[in-house]
């Protein structure tokens, strides 16, 4: 079975196909773009960059401007809710949340979520603009967003409003305290078992709630992670990307049974990384796809683990969407 792969790169889309055996590049597209997030569904594929959205109606081929109502330009993140592609959303550097009803052709602002921004004075370390949205996930009519740094957020209305849950104060003061996230939160994942299931990686450990976000748990505490991958079939096994620090001494490592003990799941690879971690992971059939903060692209068969390098003339990879 042939599988797609769109991939958002520092210098344009690049569109990957795999036959079983090996990835390759068949196509290119949006050159000198910097692209920063990438989501497809039924044909239709958007692409957030420094400078608006981007959307294709004929999977990548043409192009058009698709940033209505965006008064935040620069995109951190795209998601399409699972159950309506036409719900679309944007999360944007200064930290800000915009909806789409249109499948990204218009979008609008999430007052309260700017509000909470100016309230709370979420900030970057590396950056002047006040923090970034840097993840949703949805389940239902639940869904969440990762604030770096700043907090997760919970809407109940399948994205329509958001708020800060029980256990998320929106502090960025990466004080550790009983029951609550880290601020600093660089992802977000619900699993497909249940909308109460949801693990945030942060730059203070590996957070898990069983209620929604009300409470939390730290299962891996001496680690840094942006990504994690949940099982959609075995909500106790959990793949992580940690480190160190900000990219230091990066691997992948797994838990069978909930976060109680991790083994390392870097088989094939020569780790810890000295100066890079694993930035995101991307299921894809089969296979889980890690981006790395180097930009280099890693594929392995979930069956086994064993990594391999794909598309090394491929460069400076932010984002992948897969075809489903």
């Amino acid at each position: 079975m042939n599988k797609v792969i769109f991939i958002g790169t520092s210098n344009g889309l690049v569109v990957s196909e795999s036959r079983g055996e090996a990835w390759h590049a068949v196509r290119y597209a949006l050159k000198d773009h910097y692209l920063t997030s990438m989501a497809v569904e039924e044909g239709v594929l958007l692409a957030g960059t420094q400078d608006g959205v981007y959307r294709s109606d004929d999977m990548g081929d043409i192009w058009q401007e698709a940033d209505a109502g965006l008064t935040i330009r620069h995109i951190r993140w795209l998601a399409l809710h699972p159950n309506d592609w036409q719900r679309a959303f944007a999360g944007s550097e200064p930290a800000g949340i915009f909806v789409s009803q249109d499948g990204g052709r218009s979008w609008r602002l999430c007052p309260e979520v700017e509000q909470l921004r100016k309230k709370h004075g979420w900030s970057l370390p590396y950056s002047p603009l006040a923090g970034c949205l840097r993840g949703f996930a949805f389940l239902g009519t639940r869904g969440y967003a990762a604030v770096e740094d700043g907090c997760v957020l919970v809407s109940k209305d399948a994205g329509e409003t958001w708020h800060l849950p029980a256990g998320s104060r929106g502090d960025p003061d990466h004080m550790p305290r009983p029951g609550f996230v880290h601020s600093d939160v660089h992802s977000i994942e619900v699993s497909p078992v249940s909308s109460d299931l949801v693990a945030a990686p942060t730059g203070g450990g590996f957070f898990h709630s069983s209620d929604g976000g009300s409470t939390w748990e730290n299962l891996y505490r001496s680690c840094y992670c942006r990504a994690t991958w949940l099982d959609p079939a075995d909500p106790d096994h959990m793949i992580l990307g940690p480190a160190d620090f900000v990219d230091r001494n990066g691997r992948i490592e797994q838990t069978r049974d909930g976060g109680r003990t991790w083994q390392l799941a870097s088989s094939g690879l020569d780790v810890p990384w000295s100066h890079h971690m694993v930035e995101r992971f991307t299921q894809v059939g089969d296979e889980l796809l890690a981006i790395l903060s180097n930009g280099d692209l890693l594929a392995a068969n979930l069956s086994d683990l064993k990594w391999q390098h794909i598309l090394p003339e491929v460069k400076d990879v932010n984002a992948i969407a897969a075809m489903k």
